[in-house]
């Protein structure tokens, strides 16, 4: 498919075919355009696990049961930032590794983590078949860091399930671009454009959701943040106590 088409037509799938296996030629094809991804300095600080092993996904969906498709997909990839392989150049050189006196270190290898992981999503959609990405697994981070054998200075970002669509999806209305794109300068913006959102959002209909766009997200936001990041950012030395 043409990227641009790819792009537009994007849509995400939660239902897979159980019986569809990723063939090897296809996974690497995948993980090959992540790896291409931008980074920052050419640092790739990132890595991607790939977890095939049935028993590892079942405990991940039943830390996360919310998300079968972990599962039942084909494959279910989990994207790191990962600062440990620059800790270990630090060492070689014998320099100080001071990342935990500042948040930049981490917004970097996020950042890396986050195109490498969209690289993703687009080579499968290319490929004819279906994604979801995974935010959730940060929900239970210290469990699931555990699980995959993450050592410290590496944060789980998201994961990737990735498998055959068996039920098609509707292309997803976006926010009215005047909220979104702004040109040379942040120009504010009427609210009535958000509530002509929450219209569209209720027009499209999509079964999964049961608020309005708008109300999802203060609700989400009026509560305090899952304080087990920050605990797990300290702990894993990405933050000074």
């Amino acid at each position: 498919m043409k990227a641009l088409d790819v792009l537009n037509n994007h849509r995400t799938y939660r239902n897979f075919d159980e019986e569809y296996q990723l063939s090897d030629e296809e996974l690497q094809q995948i993980l090959q355009a992540s790896c291409q991804a931008p980074s920052w300095m050419n640092g790739q600080m990132y890595s991607i696990i790939v977890v095939k092993d049935k028993k590892i996904r079942k405990q991940l969906v039943e830390l996360n049961p919310g998300n079968p498709h972990m599962l039942k997909s084909s494959v279910f990839l989990v994207f790191v930032a990962d600062l440990k392989r620059t800790q270990k150049v630090a060492e070689h050189y014998q320099v100080d590794y001071p990342i935990n006196q500042g948040i930049d270190p981490l917004i970097t290898a996020i950042t890396d983590t986050a195109l490498a992981l969209e690289n993703a999503v687009v080579a499968t959609e290319a490929l004819g078949l279906g994604s979801v990405i995974v935010g959730s697994i940060r929900k239970d981070i210290a469990e699931v860091s555990k699980l995959l054998n993450l050592p410290d200075y590496v944060f789980p970002v998201a994961g990737l399930s990735i498998g055959k669509p068996i039920v098609e999806m509707r292309v997803k209305p976006r926010l009215p671009k005047e909220v979104v794109i702004h040109y040379d300068t942040y120009q504010d913006y009427d609210y009535q454009l958000i509530e002509d959102y929450d219209e569209t959002m209720e027009t499209f209909a999509e079964a999964r959701e049961t608020k309005l766009w708008s109300k999802k997200f203060a609700d989400y936001f009026g509560r305090t943040p899952n304080q087990k990041i920050d605990e797990f950012l300290k702990i894993n030395k990405f933050f000074q106590d």
